[in-house]
């Protein structure tokens, strides 16, 4: 597919957080035939009652395996749940993560960290976490210094890809062509992928930039 169309994935498994620890843990055990096909596992769904903590034995499980880890948290979770998956799961990368603007302890380490930071603007209105795409935190993050990417989410659900949450904040919040170019940056540099294709792929960027 690549090939064709210029066009790579790689897989994340994610946890349903609602469910129990044990299917956690029987998933994670039936993927491990599948490793190479896996670059990481993931958790996400309804954050509220399922605190990160809830997880932290198949998340040492996956780490042991090799898998790199990531989590939603701080979407419609508490400022604490950033914490959490960062000191019990031990995340790579932070998936939404808007409410951690909430506590200032957390925004100063995320930032000091350069912790990533997979921000779904579309996704966060449709699903009522923020009320009005003008007052979505993204353009703050930004200027507090996190590592924020625009992302999609499901966009079958949510009623947009890549290209629609680039459009859906750019006036709203006002952010300029170079506003843009750093979150297309961010994205790649957030990416598990070898730093030879990260380097190619940023180039892309530049090149596109610079030729605009």
């Amino acid at each position: 597919m690549p090939k064709r169309l210029g066009i790579g994935s790689r897989l994340i498994l994610c946890f349903l957080r609602a469910r129990d620890t044990e299917e956690a843990m029987t998933t994670l055990e039936q993927a491990l035939p599948h490793c190479d096909r896996i670059v990481g596992v993931g958790l996400d769904s309804a954050e509220k009652g399922n605190p990160p903590g809830k997880f932290r034995e198949v998340f040492d499980r996956a780490r042991a395996h090799g898998f790199v880890t990531v989590a939603h948290a701080g979407e419609e979770g508490p400022a604490v749940y950033v914490r959490d998956a960062l000191d019990l799961l031990h995340v790579s990368r932070i998936d939404h993560g808007i409410r951690a603007l909430d506590d200032p302890a957390p925004v100063e380490r995320l930032a000091r960290e350069r912790i990533p930071l997979t921000v779904c603007p579309l996704s966060n209105l449709r699903l009522q976490v923020v009320d009005d795409i003008r007052h979505h935190p993204l353009r703050t993050m930004m200027d507090k210094g996190l590592f924020v990417t625009v992302n999609s989410d499901d966009p079958a659900y949510f009623g947009g890809y890549v290209n629609e949450n680039y459009l859906a904040v750019q006036q709203p919040l006002g952010l300029s062509n170079e506003h843009l170019a750093q979150l297309a940056r961010n994205s790649f540099d957030a990416a598990f992928l070898p730093e030879e294709e990260k380097r190619m792929l940023l180039r892309r960027v530049n090149d596109y930039v610079a030729a605009s």
